[in-house]
This record gives C-alpha cells, structure tokens and sequence, in this order.
C-alpha cells in the first residue's frame, strides 16, 4: 500500500455529489485532504466527459466503481466504454439483487449472469468485473457453504473478482484475515471501515477509530495482490469529509 493507491469512496459524500458543483467541489477537498484516487459511486447523474474533466482537474484516478445491475445486465457497452473513457480498470457490483439472495439456486443463477458479463467485460474490453460484499452473504445457502463461499467456489477466477469490504466480512461472523486469503489474487480492489460499539451497539467508525486489527489487515491484503484500498464508511457521525481524513491519517502510518 503506498498513498497513491489508497482511494475515497464517493459514496461516503454522496449528499454532496448530487450535482456537478457538489461533485467538483468534493473532488477539490479530498485533493486537499490528501487523497490521489477515488471509486465513483452514489454520485448524481451527470456527464461522464465531465467527472472525468473534475477528476483530472483535481489530480484524482478513478480507481473503481460501483454500478446498478440492470446497467450491467442492460447497458454493458456504454458503461465499458465510460470506463475506458475514466482509465478506470474495475467495474463493481455494489449489492446484489434481492431476488438472487434467498437460496443456493438463486446466487447460482446470479453467477451464471454473472460470470457471461464478465468474461465480456475482461475479453472485449479488458476491465475487471468485482463483486461487494455485505454481511448478507455470511448466511448458510447450501449445507456448510456461505453464500460467499459459494460465490467464491462457483465463479471463473480468470474473470470474477472480488472487492471484499472488510467491516462486512466481520460483521457477518467472518475473519478478514482468512478472507483476504481466500480470494487471494482475485480482489484487485478492497474496502476499507472500521467497527465501534457505541451504546451496545456495532457502528461505523473512521479507520483506527474502532476495533478491527487494521495492521494485520493491511498487511494481509498487500500479501494477496491487493491494489487499491478504498476508504468508505456507510454512515459517519461526524462530517463526512473529516471522517475520510482521519481514516487516510490512520492508513499513511501503515504506508510500506
């Protein structure tokens, strides 16, 4: 991990990039802030010439994104060439459809989609298909397998990847650690949050702020092919923009 590879999740500003100006704007703090790359995601409908023209203004890479499946399932050709259009080389599923979660048959059914989308994405186009993961996957689908153990197991590794957002894998009752393992060479992209308790409750924290080993997370992740680590947090308790400051502070005293 070096500080130009870690990245902002725009979803984490999302109140505020609804329109060009707030996107812009946005762009120009997180420069300020320090960071050198975002993952475009929750932002307002907008040109894609023009989050491209901000980013550049602002010395950001789009590093990833996250994108509706109906876009994917509908609309693969313009969302490659936006892309390519972004030097942007990940395209991520931030949630899977509800209609695919409810039993064994239906997440093979989602990867059988799944997988024909991305071999398109990384044959034609040369972009790598990643998948988000909540805390919803950790739920036995069939026998002892996890739904993410049987996405894990059933999909091609030379065109599905992974983008594991390590606050979700813990909270479903999973290890980072082993799960950084596991999709070893195949999460090109990682997502970064950490977790308090506040009042009994679990709750998002900045980066450092809570009580998941980030050290060894981190180095797990560089261990395993990890390229861009993305800070995001859900819901923040204070201003967003200064939760995404103190994460990144955290992370530049783990810098190799």
């Amino acid at each position: 991990m070096q500080l130009s590879t870690i990245g902002a999740q725009m979803y984490t500003l999302r109140e505020f990039t609804r329109t060009p100006e707030g996107l812009r704007e946005s762009f120009r703090k997180l420069k300020e802030i320090g960071y050198q790359a975002v993952q475009i995601s929750g932002i307002g409908k907008m040109d894609p010439a023009l989050v491209k023209e901000y980013a550049d203004e602002y010395g950001l890479n789009i590093c990833a994104t996250h994108v509706s499946w109906d876009r994917l399932v509908n609309d693969l050709e313009a969302l490659a060439a936006e892309h390519k259009l972004w030097n942007c080389p990940n395209i991520g599923l931030g949630s899977l459809p509800q209609e695919y979660r409810e039993n064994a048959a239906g997440y093979c059914n989602f990867l059988a989609q799944a997988s024909l989308i991305a071999k398109v994405l990384k044959e034609r186009h040369g972009l790598q298909f990643i998948y988000h993961n909540h805390d919803f996957e950790f739920e036995r689908v069939e026998g002892e397998l996890t739904a993410l153990e049987l996405l894990l197991q059933e999909s091609d590794p030379a065109v599905f990847g992974f983008e594991l957002d390590m606050y979700w894998v813990q909270a479903g009752g999973g290890s980072p650690l082993a799960w950084a393992d596991k999709v070893k060479g195949r999460m090109p992209v990682v997502h970064l949050k950490d977790m308090a308790v506040v009042s009994g409750k679990q709750v998002f924290a900045e980066i450092g702020e809570g009580n998941m080993d980030y050290p060894a997370i981190i180095d797990a992740c560089r261990q395993t092919g990890v390229e861009w680590f993305v800070v995001e947090q859900d819901v923040c308790r204070r201003d967003p923009f200064e939760s995404l400051a103190i994460s990144l502070n955290y992370l530049k005293g783990l810098l190799s």
